[in-house]
């Protein structure tokens, strides 16, 4: 043998031996991620790969990416990147780091390299919708959002997000027919499914198709039955259909909840339990859970809302020490607009009917009874 085939021989020797040495590391190193031992990736691997393979080095990067490292994510990812252009995991994990980063344009550019490679991956083009959802670019969302949704093993993301864009468009209809897409498809055990089941219930409750907000509506309190504000609109739906005596065992879980503390946010002082237009305007009717006061306090408070969502002024129930010592009514009627407020010699107690008091605030607002007492609101 020359000694140029005894050379050959001895490069290609070593050549085996390397690549058979960097067969064994990225076996190793996919274990040791396949186990979620990110810590023990980047101790021992990191500071050591200069030599790594492509795949190598894209097992250190997603340990990166895994310890939310971002820097350090796609400085590997690069490297692997770099050492093989075609492979597109490197590039979906780059792309998702930066939209963490919220560098959105940076993301596009490396979700679309991805996708040149691997045209058939619904996360490709779910994370490529997050980017052009960022960018408030709502149409190419939507064009990569329905693309994932085209793929097999598409995750629940993109279903809801179709839906919400629909919904952030204002468009009722395409986002309710979306949010039942979204219903069948996703798992029920899922954040997103609830979500889905929920806002069918707000779109349908908004066509005036009751029955079907209902049944949305239930199905979400037993699923989730702490989630309160389903209880307001189960609610507004029985009062809207008279079905008062259905509202009462909800109201009676919302003062529950206000009595342990549980109630956030708008619910946390008072409810909405009925919505109805007049004269052109929204009236939404909402109840305080304070009673037993002693003190003058307001009960049922009628708001009046003009088409720019702005509240001109309200109608209310307010409880009375002095009509109640006097043998009357607890709560009087009264409005309160701008810095004048009205009393009304119209009283309710608490055993009163609900389309009683909603007359009576039409009469008030249509100005067909006069105030028996009138004073200027100090500042």
């Amino acid at each position: 043998m020359t000694i140029k085939n005894v050379l050959a021989t001895l490069i290609l020797t070593i050549s085996s031996l390397t690549i058979f040495a960097q067969d064994k590391v990225t076996g190793e190193l996919k274990t040791l991620s396949d186990d979620k031992q990110f810590d023990k990736i980047i101790e021992q691997h990191a500071s050591k790969s200069k030599d790594y393979s492509a795949k190598s080095l894209y097992y250190i990067g997603l340990a990166y990416y895994m310890k939310e490292d971002d820097n350090n994510c796609i400085k590997f990812m690069n490297l692997s990147i770099d050492k093989n252009p075609k492979d597109p995991a490197p590039f979906y994990i780059k792309a998702s780091t930066l939209n963490y980063m919220q560098k959105y344009d940076d993301a596009i550019k490396s979700f679309q390299s991805a996708i040149n490679l691997k045209s058939d991956d619904p996360e490709f083009y779910s994370g490529l919708g997050d980017s052009y959802y960022n960018l408030e670019k709502l149409d190419l969302a939507l064009e990569a959002y329905k693309k994932a949704t085209e793929q097999k093993n598409c995750p629940d993301r993109p279903y809801s997000f179709i839906a919400q864009i629909y919904s952030d468009q204002k468009n009722n209809d395409k986002a309710l027919e979306a949010f039942y897409t979204a219903k069948s498809k996703i798992d029920s055990k899922s954040s997103s499914y609830l979500n889905a089941v929920f806002n069918i219930g707000l779109l349908e409750s908004l066509k005036g198709k009751y029955d079907k907000a209902e049944s949305a509506f239930v199905e979400h309190l037993q699923l989730d039955p702490a989630d309160y504000h389903t209880y307001a609109k189960l609610i507004q739906i029985y009062y809207f259909r008279k079905e008062y005596d259905k509202a009462k065992p909800y109201k009676d879980k919302l003062y529950e909840a206000h009595k342990k503390n549980l109630l956030k946010d708008n619910l946390k002082d008072m409810f909405c339990y009925d919505q109805f237009k007049w004269n052109g305007k929204l009236i939404q009717a909402f109840e305080r859970y304070e009673e037993g006061s002693k003190d003058i306090y307001n009960k049922h408070l009628f708001y009046v809302v003009n088409q720019d969502d702005k509240i001109e002024y309200r109608i209310q129930t307010e409880f009375s020490p002095i009509s109640v010592e006097q043998g009357g009514s607890k709560y009087l009627l009264c409005r309160t607009k701008g810095d004048t407020h009205s009393t009304f010699n119209i009283g309710f107690n608490d055993n009163f009917k609900y389309d009683d008091l909603k007359k009576s605030v039409i009469d008030i607002l249509e100005e067909k009874v006069k105030p028996t007492a009138t004073t200027r609101l100090t500042k």
